[in-house]
């Protein structure tokens, strides 16, 4: 982190990584480094949310802990739950030991008996701050979004057993949000934002460019027009980044070397992901004359 000294040298190191980014998420980054405040990512599915922290715990090479939301996450199944089996082990061994139940509780209720789900992994890892990733939090509920206001704020954790966890490194937090509900400003006001649109034409074409090198230029300049025109439709699911890359490079495994109509029918499983858009879109392709 400390090589890191502004956005530009974040810019560059991205660009290193293969994950091409404009000044203003460069920036972003930079501040959450900085001020290690949590950095929330809002956007629609499949424009490279996800793909930041992976890239920036390969960039601060520090293990990257991953929690995926959904509905109905527990504090069992995100933060903590105890070894139960082992307790009772723990008690049966405490039999006839002349603890009091005091001293007993306070033995199987240690740390030792305590199994660490992500958020808990985070705050206590011991060899340097990992990157805690909290992927597509608008899909959990409020009520563990509540949850989680004590650990962005005062990077801790607290289990009614045992008592508060600092972390003993506080990890950089990314969270994603897809936006299918909005979040709470309370969340919110803990964290820094980045929204992260679909990208403009050319910031795609370099996209696919720096994945696939060995893409011809027409090819390349065809797909990218051909998706963005997609974007505009209303479609039951719109085409992101990783589809464009995956389309791209089904068409050069297939021998193109620029889109036609045969192309396009043969090809649209990578792309499209619902049955209905790929028909219409099918029916449309009779129009396209690129042989």
């Amino acid at each position: 982190m400390d090589s890191l000294k502004n956005y530009s040298e974040i810019l560059a190191a991205l660009d290193q990584h293969q994950y091409v980014a404009d000044e203003e998420l460069a920036t972003a980054l930079f501040l959450m480094l900085r001020l290690r405040k949590p950095l929330l990512l809002e956007g629609p599915p499949g424009v490279g949310k996800t793909e930041i922290a992976l890239v920036l715990s390969e960039l601060l090479a520090t293990p990257l802990i991953r929690l995926q939301c959904y509905e109905g996450l527990d504090i069992n199944s995100a933060v903590y739950e105890w070894n139960y089996q082992k307790q009772l082990l723990g008690i049966k061994l405490q039999e006839g030991s002349g603890l009091s139940v005091a001293e007993k509780e306070k033995h199987i209720f240690g740390t030792d008996y305590l199994l660490k789900r992500p958020l808990l992994q985070s705050i206590t890892h011991e060899s340097g701050s990992p990157v805690l990733l909290i992927d597509e939090l608008d899909r959990s509920d409020e009520e563990f979004e509540a949850f989680l206001l004590e650990l962005l704020s005062a990077f801790q954790i607290s289990i009614p057993e045992i008592g508060t966890i600092k972390a003993t490194h506080k990890p950089y937090i990314i969270l994603t949000s897809n936006r299918t509900r909005e979040l709470s400003d309370a969340l919110k006001r803990r964290c820094l934002y980045h929204w992260i649109d679909y990208p403009s034409l050319d910031k795609e074409m370099a996209i696919i460019r720096k994945r696939l090198p060995e893409i011809e230029s027409e090819l390349l300049t065809q797909v990218v027009e051909f998706v963005q025109e997609l974007r505009q439709r209303k479609l039951a699911k719109t085409p992101g980044i990783s589809e464009t890359i995956d389309w791209a490079e089904s068409l050069m495994a297939l021998g193109y070397r620029e889109l036609n109509r045969k192309a396009i029918e043969q090809s649209l499983g990578s792309l499209l992901k619902s049955v209905d858009d790929i028909r219409a879109v099918k029916d449309e392709a009779a129009s396209v004359r690129h042989e």
